[in-house]
């Protein structure tokens, strides 16, 4: 089975990569096309958003589809996309490029994620998704360097890679997975669940943690040049101890949300992401302790998707997939709102990229509040939670 899983899982790697690695890139990328670096950082902005927008749209498109011919179409789409990228020489070039690879990517990974749950029997469709959806996961920690790494000489050739990636990945699928049908639903089924207060509050959460996080990491670059001297390959090991982090983050919400209330889970990651930010300007003036504040803060943000998922899969389990596909437009709302807010913040009051944490903390801290805030609001509506309905998450989780 995993063998057919394994195109699915190089799909959501090379969108895990493309969606991360620009950032890395930046300072060569707004030298060479000539613009300031929160100019630059907008390519980020634009991307994130285009894809929170697109992937409920592409997915109604192409509902009717069978899963193989919509991931090949998006595929396509995402390939072409990364190498206009590549062969981009001026800003709105690639800015124009960069919208067209986010169509494409935007129903990737949700479009993958349903077709491993469609073809792995029921008593292995847990670990078929966690297989597939690994690959975003590994993008944090491996793609994100080793893209930086590659682009360190010329940023085009990480486009490239990733647009190779991508095509290995539609070979894969055309040759290797099976016409599998699902049933259709339109962008009014999809966006339906917008209509719940509590759903609502749940996507606020995710999306103000994301705004947060990337107020800082769009401009990561720039942000440890001072630590870095200038050094991509210095800022490479930087961010592969913050790709670890993450990586270590998702596994212990993994564990920690099947033990306890994923709403309890949620708090301290965000209490210490918001204090590693505040903390950026101080924790950053040595490379060692750089590394030691760049896994910490990974970690934290490693923890917040999975009880999220968690707690909208418990709100209506049948609902599951379009729920998540709303938190995954959530999540890159968030990444577009974040790399648009650390621009403006640059721009409007002269901030340098290196004090972005303070913003990016009060962001984070906003997240906790509202979290907290609407959390105890269902405590005191429920006061005990059905059994029944928690271990029929857990059963989900572990299956």
């Amino acid at each position: 089975m995993f063998k057919r899983l394994l195109p699915l899982a190089l799909a959501t790697f090379a969108v895990g990569t493309d969606s991360y690695v620009i950032a890395g890139l930046l300072p060569a990328i707004a030298t060479d096309l000539r613009v300031s670096t929160p100019a630059a950082g907008q390519l980020v902005t634009v991307f994130a958003l285009v894809m929170a927008l697109s992937a409920p749209i592409m997915g109604a498109l192409t509902s009717g589809l069978d899963r193989r011919s919509a991931l090949l179409i998006a595929l396509s789409v995402f390939v072409a996309g990364n190498a206009a990228t590549a062969l981009g020489t001026t800003y709105e070039v690639v800015m124009i490029a960069r919208i067209v690879t986010a169509a494409g990517a935007g129903m990737i990974n949700s479009a993958a994620s349903s077709t491993a749950g469609a073809i792995a029997p029921p008593e292995r469709r847990g670990g078929a998704l966690a297989f597939v959806l690994g690959g975003l996961t590994l993008a944090t920690a491996l793609g994100l360097p080793l893209g930086t790494l590659i682009g360190r000489t010329d940023w085009h050739i990480t486009l490239w890679a990733v647009a190779g990636i991508g095509l290995v990945a539609i070979l894969g699928i055309a040759f290797g997975l099976p016409k599998v049908r699902l049933p259709a639903a339109s962008l009014g089924d999809r966006l339906r669940p917008l209509k719940q207060g509590r759903v609502l509050a749940l996507l606020a959460v995710t999306a103000l943690s994301f705004v947060g996080a990337y107020t800082l990491y769009t401009y990561i670059g720039p942000a440890l040049e001072d630590v870095t001297d200038g050094s991509e390959s210095v800022l490479t090991v930087i961010l592969f101890a913050w790709g670890l982090g993450v990586l270590a983050g998702n596994i212990i919400a993994g564990r920690l949300v099947d033990r306890h209330d994923p709403a309890h889970v949620l708090t301290g990651p965000l209490a210490v992401a918001a204090i590693a930010l505040a903390l950026a300007p101080v924790a950053t003036a040595t490379l060692v302790s750089t590394l030691v504040w760049a896994a910490i803060w990974g970690a934290a943000l490693g923890v917040v998707v999975v009880p999220q998922q968690h707690r909208l899969i418990a709100l209506s389990p049948a609902a599951a997939p379009v729920l998540l596909g709303l938190n995954s437009s959530a999540i890159y709302a968030g990444i577009a709102l974040g790399g648009g807010l650390g621009g403006l913040v640059q721009e409007w009051f002269g901030v340098e990229p290196a004090s972005l944490g303070l913003p990016a903390a009060a962001v984070t801290i906003l997240a906790l509040l509202y979290h907290l805030t609407t959390a105890r609001r269902r405590a005191s509506a429920t006061p005990r939670q059905a059994p029944s309905t928690t271990e029929a998450l857990r059963d989900g989780s572990r299956r």
